[in-house]
């Protein structure tokens, strides 16, 4: 005796060894041998053998018209083989029966389950509706066969082109342009991303990078709504000082200036003063939600995604000729030793006498006509005396109060690499095409502008931050427990030592108009200038506050991806300069296993033939191809420059050890910790 019936949603047929009450054993022709439950038994039978029945029953169950069967079928629940003898006949055969199963069990949205091979039709408005999913189904397969078809051919769809960024980063694998893709890529043996460029999705690298980071970031897009920046209401005092900022010249949140008053006396006094949008803005307002959802300005060579909008950037940025509001940090110092005696925070309006910009000045102010005041240059800008008095007291206290930094952290910052500038001609600051001419020009770390205006945010950081934690009131802090590899900065509401810096706290609060945890310490600080000791209990957050954690995580996140973009787009700049200039070899230094920095760009690159070299070694590399799209490109040692014998030319660093180097499709570039070499205020 054979027995049909149904294991796991599939129909099998075999021969009957053993039959219990409640269960059978069953041996299949490949000669396993199962035990088939009462419940699961469909149809016993002597003939034919059990694949032959299979076989045959499946041949007939495509000859069974649904519409009719359903015709047949009674509306109360009925069995396969009840519904045989009405379609067939009287004497449906074996063959006919299992056909008839196998058809019912198959039309779902003509015949619902009920229980052992019994069923119950399905009312006209479902099969309707079910009929109009499957032919929607179909003709949504056939679009994607159509797609692949086009995407083989190396044609891309427009359908498939709005959905790039989409597919590519954060598909919906259900949505028929993913699966077109996907189908085309196994049916090619193409990998998307290189299926798409040769179907040309991909507008330019430039577009494919740009497009991507705002899919991804600024989905609604970059624009803000329609917002007047709020009036400060407040009384301020007018400062009796003459402030001045330093920016580069692309810099338009102008968010610090310097003063410097009794020149000459025992005591001099040195202003830190920081624009003041948190006098206006408050935590919850339309401009603080615009801040809140961006978190920082995105900067990028030629072009930038501001925090706030622009208007209300003008409104409160320390722009020349105007007396701006500003939070004010005095530094009372002796004039010999360079001793802090005193230092007061005020809320006031500050007198700002010029915006100078570092990028046209950076000649003009060397540490040698700092130094030397009978030094003159013939060529380029004229400072007044009284400024270049105040920039040379600055350079000293700045020098003075870096070397008290190493102290701290036990060895000397070194500024063995240059910073780089990139300049696309033309651009004025529009968003970039991609195509224009690339120039990249170098400026040392720790020029006298620089460490002028580093040490004096690091200074106001650093004060503001001991003087919130000495009230009680909580801050958003950046810290470092060591300088071992691998201990990162971490940020946090407690005021702990920055050990990478050399402070004992270090609170970001000198760029409100372009970091909002600035903002944030900035509400903070000005709730503790106006209440001192009882500052915490009118400070926006409190302690422990859910909502400065939740601050901080989406900050830490944004301004790693932003960073990261950034990274991505200096990399992407410099491959295309090396372009227009046809560069096919540079020099450089190896720093670590196969990786090599180029010495007058900002670029690090694998290289064949530099495994075997010791960290220092200077290299001339010959350039491979350049993939623009992922950003890669490798070299391989021509010749090496120096002398044999092992060299470090370099500070072991943390940066050193998480060098961005793209990869294919994900691009990911680490942006390591450099507030203590790099001026606060400046344009990354």
């Amino acid at each position: 005796m054979f027995l049909l019936f149904e294991e796991a949603g599939k129909f099998l047929a075999g021969r009957v060894l053993s039959e219990a009450e409640s269960s059978a054993q069953v041996e299949l022709d490949s000669g396993k041998r199962v035990k088939v439950k009462a419940a699961a038994m469909l149809l016993k039978f002597d003939k034919p053998a059990p694949a032959q029945m299979v076989a045959a029953a499946q041949a007939m169950s495509e000859t069974i018209e649904l519409e009719m069967a359903w015709e047949f079928s009674p509306d109360e629940e009925f069995g396969f083989a009840d519904l045989a003898r009405d379609y067939f006949s009287a004497q449906a055969t074996l063959e006919q029966q299992a056909g008839m199963l196998f058809r019912l069990f198959e039309a779902p949205h003509y015949f619902r389950r009920a229980g052992k091979g019994r069923f119950r039709k399905a009312p006209a408005d479902i099969i309707a509706l079910a009929l109009a999913a499957i032919e929607k189904k179909k003709q949504v397969q056939l679009q994607i066969d159509q797609w692949v078809a086009e995407l083989s051919a190396g044609q891309c769809p427009a359908a498939i082109r709005e959905q790039l960024y989409k597919i590519l980063f954060k598909p919906d694998k259900n949505a028929p342009e993913y699966k077109a893709v996907v189908d085309a890529s196994r049916a090619t043996h193409i990998a998307p991303l290189d299926l798409l460029q040769k179907a040309g999705a991909i507008d330019s690298p430039y577009q494919f990078h740009w497009r991507r980071f705002l899919f991804e970031n600024f989905p609604k897009g970059t624009g803000f709504p329609a917002l007047e920046a709020p009036a400060i209401r407040d009384e301020l005092s007018l400062a009796s000082v003459q402030a001045f900022s330093i920016d580069d010249s692309a810099t338009t949140e102008i968010d610090d200036a310097l003063s410097v008053q009794g020149l000459g006396t025992d005591e001099i006094t040195v202003g830190v003063h920081i624009a003041a949008p948190g006098l206006a803005v408050q935590p919850g307002s339309p401009v603080d939600q615009l801040g809140r959802n961006r978190l920082s300005t995105v900067y990028m060579p030629g072009f930038k995604i501001t925090m706030l909008p622009d208007a209300v950037v003008q409104s409160y940025t320390l722009m020349e000729g105007r007396d701006c509001p500003a939070v004010s940090l005095y530094v009372t110092l002796d004039a010999a030793t360079l001793e802090i005696k005193k230092s007061e925070t005020k809320l006031e309006r500050v007198p700002i006498a010029a915006n100078l910009r570092h990028d046209k000045l950076d000649t003009v102010v060397t540490s040698e006509w700092l130094e030397n005041p009978e030094l003159e240059h013939e060529n380029g800008p004229q400072l007044p005396p009284v400024m270049r008095e105040q920039l040379t007291f600055l350079y000293r206290l700045a020098k003075n109060l870096k070397g008290k930094r190493e102290v701290v952290r036990g060895k000397p910052e070194t500024f063995n690499r240059p910073d780089y500038n990139f300049r696309l001609v033309g651009n004025d600051g529009a968003e970039p095409k991609g195509d224009e001419q690339v120039q990249i020009s170098t400026r040392q770390r720790g020029a006298p502008l620089d460490l002028i205006v580093a040490e004096a945010m690091i200074l106001a950081n650093s004060t503001w931050g001991s003087w919130m934690a000495e009230l009680g009131v909580p801050g958003i802090y950046r810290s470092q427990t060591s300088l071992l590899p691998g201990v990162k900065v971490r940020m946090g509401t407690k005021a702990l030592p920055h050990a990478g810096i050399g402070v004992k706290s270090y609170a970001w609060s000198t760029s409100p108009l372009r970091r909002y945890t600035d903002l944030v310490n900035q509400w903070q600080i000005i709730a503790c200038a106006r209440h001192g000791k009882t500052a915490a209990l009118a400070a926006p957050f409190k302690p422990k506050d859910a909502d400065l954690f939740s601050i901080i995580s989406s900050f830490d996140a944004a301004y790693s991806t932003y960073n990261g973009y950034q990274g991505a787009m200096e990399r992407f700049w410099t491959l295309k300069y090396i372009q227009q200039n046809s560069l096919a070899e540079i020099t450089g230094t190896v720093f670590k296993e196969n990786m090599v920095r180029a010495d007058d760009m900002p670029l690090v690159l694998p290289v064949l033939g530099a495994k075997d070299l010791p960290r220092g070694a200077h290299v001339r590399v010959k350039l491979g191809e350049i993939d623009e799209i992922t950003l890669d490109v490798m070299g391989t040692v021509v010749e090496r420059l120096d002398a044999v014998q092992e060299t470090a030319s370099e500070e072991v660093t943390e940066e050193d050890d998480d060098e961005p180097v793209a990869g294919p499709i994900a691009i990911a570039v680490d942006m390591s910790e450099t507030e203590a070499v790099t001026s606060d205020n400046s344009a990354p």
